[in-house]
């Protein structure tokens, strides 16, 4: 280590080595919800958040890529809004004595920069009523969805592509880390 910058020790090549402020920042947050979780503050929660939380922090920084937040919470957000809105509209469709479904198999492509984060993508969909994932391309270039609403098939591709978005701001991947590309 040679020059000190900030809080944290800096080093020669001007990286932030094991210890950040971000790193810092990431243990404290994870220890926090490591205690939510069990639902008190302890010293043994604390101690034992601590523990994972930097063992997770640790084991993870050598993973290409990385978190960011805040278009995490955004995608969040649009799957938690996905789930009240397709659950108020599979609702409605079981109350109502007409059957108004129209089920259809649809096609949607998937850009080469989103097949790092197939698993994601089948998830956010899938965990929403109305439609599911049933089938995907051998080299991920699309995936299959059943769908409640055939006439709502270019919505529903277009929300698909606002996920691939928001997943792929929130899990970066290094070029050459992404399915399909041989690293250099």
């Amino acid at each position: 280590m040679s020059v000190r910058s900030g809080f944290f020790p800096r080093l020669a090549d001007g990286s932030a080595g094991l210890f950040s402020v971000r790193r810092f920042s990431i243990v404290v947050l994870l220890t926090l919800a490591w205690c939510a979780l069990w639902g008190s503050v302890s010293a043994a929660n604390l101690i034992s958040g601590l523990i994972v939380s930097s063992a997770a922090s640790f084991a993870g920084a050598n993973a290409p890529g990385g978190v960011r937040p805040w278009p995490l919470v955004r995608l969040l957000w649009v799957v938690a809004l996905d789930l009240v809105v397709s659950t108020a509209v599979v609702v409605r469709e079981v109350l109502t004595p007409t059957d108004h479904t129209e089920e259809a198999i649809i096609r949607v492509s998937v850009p080469l920069e989103a097949r790092s984060h197939l698993l994601f993508l089948y998830i956010a969909i899938t965990v929403t009523p109305g439609t599911a994932v049933v089938a995907g391309d051998d080299d991920a270039s699309a995936i299959y969805l059943h769908v409640l609403h055939a006439d709502r098939r270019d919505a529903i591709v277009e929300h698909v592509e606002l996920l691939v978005l928001l997943v792929n701001q929130a899990f970066p991947v290094a070029v050459s880390r992404r399915v399909g590309e041989v690293a250099r």
